[in-house]
Order: structure tokens, then C-alpha cells, then sequence
């Protein structure tokens, strides 16, 4: 974690909120010469402290952190930093992500193809008030609202896998072969093969098939 002051009057105070080192570092090369970077963390705890220690105007919030994820993070705020407003920067694309962290609390949410034009203007439409999503990205939210996406079961659902069960049905459900996951995932083969021997248990589907169809009527591919 680190902290920094910002000028009372002087540009937006952002915080980073990311758990690799080196993307928060290649964002804020990107956006320090519009924006004062106050703080960054790599977890919820740290997080939860430099945001309530600095009282930023926008957080830039990953969706996957260790100690809960952005969602974690969200909820401490609403108690301690109701004020504080957030925009999720995630590579997630993921229907259930998006809901989750809106349904949490986020302002917005934008992916890590952003450039760092466009994540800068998204920084200021959010600590304006406005809500921001990649254009994709909001038609998850709308259809949640209008009830096109049962977001209680997909939760109830996905509760059920680990992060990494999430990350194997995600890429087979999109064709991908096991060899395909494996090298995405920096595991073996053989490895994904049990992930998705217990995803299928955990979801009581029969096949590949089946996982394919699932995750497609839940927006989660």
C-alpha cells in the first residue's frame, strides 16, 4: 500500500486498486499526468485502509482480489467510506461479475482494453455522479434490471465453484480445448480435466454440451 497528499482545488484523487504490481503501475503511466494518484492496494484490507485514509474521489476497483474481491471491498466502504465512489477495471467480462460488482455498490465498470484516454474521461463522469460502463458491459446491467437474467440463481450457481472452476467453465464453455485452457491457464491439462469433472458435478450437468447451454442462458460467455 501507498499513500500520498493531493492539493485541496488540484486535479481528481484516484486510488488503484489491483492485486498485480505491474498493471497498477502501467496504469498510472497512463492516467498520472490528468489524475493525482493517491494510493494504491493489492488485497480488500489494504484497500479498505488507503481508501479510508485518503478519501479519494474515484477508485479504480479490480473484481478479483485476494480477501473477497471488489465486491469485499464495496461493502466495508458503504460503512466506513460511504462517500468514496468506485469504478470497476477488471478483464472480466462476465455477466456475473458486472452485476455483482453493481449490485455492490461500483459506479461503473470498464474493461482492461480501456485506453487510458478513455479511463481518464471515465474517471471524471464517475466522480461527477454519472454511471459508466463499456458498451457491452451495460447491456448485462439492463437486462438484469428488466429481469431478462436471473441474477439470484446465476449467484446461487457460481457460489458453488472455486474462482478457478469459474475460470476453466468460463473458457470451456467457449470452445476452448483442454490443451486450449491449460496453456491460458498456466496449468495441466490433466488439471483441467478435474476442474471440469467437478464443475459438471457441482452444476449436475452430464457434458460439455450441457456447460455450454448453461453458461450461454446466464450471459456468463
Amino acid at each position: 500500500m501507498t499513500v500520498s497528499e493531493a492539493a485541496p482545488g488540484g486535479p481528481l484523487r484516484v486510488v488503484l486498486v489491483d492485486d498485480h504490481a505491474m498493471f497498477r503501475t502501467g496504469v498510472r503511466a497512463e492516467i498520472v499526468t490528468a489524475v493525482d494518484v493517491v494510493g494504491e492496494a493489492g488485497d480488500v484490507d489494504a484497500a479498505v485502509d488507503v481508501i479510508v485514509a485518503t478519501r479519494p474521489d474515484v477508485v479504480l476497483l479490480d473484481v478479483h482480489l485476494p480477501g473477497g474481491g471488489g465486491p469485499e471491498v464495496l461493502r466495508r466502504l458503504s460503512t466506513q467510506a460511504p462517500e468514496v465512489r468506485c469504478l470497476a477495471l477488471s478483464v472480466s467480462d462476465a455477466a456475473e461479475d458486472v452485476i455483482g460488482v453493481i449490485r455492490a455498490g461500483a459506479r461503473g465498470y470498464v474493461t482492461k482494453t480501456i485506453s487510458g484516454e478513455e479511463l481518464v474521461d471515465a474517471i471524471g463522469r464517475v466522480a461527477a455522479g454519472d454511471a459508466v460502463f463499456s458498451p457491452r458491459l451495460a447491456g448485462f446491467v439492463l437486462d438484469a434490471f428488466a429481469g431478462h437474467v436471473e441474477v439470484a440463481q446465476v449467484d446461487s450457481d457460481l457460489d458453488r465453484l472455486t474462482e478457478r472452476e469459474r475460470e476453466v467453465m468460463r473458457l470451456i464453455a467457449r470452445g476452448y480445448a483442454y490443451k486450449e485452457v491449460a496453456k491460458e491457464l498456466f496449468i495441466s491439462p490433466k488439471t483441467v480435466e478435474t476442474h471440469v469433472s467437478s464443475v459438471l458435478r457441482k452444476l449436475q450437468l452430464s457434458s460439455r454440451h450441457e456447460l455450454t447451454r448453461w453458461a450461454s442462458d446466464r450471459r456468463l460467455i
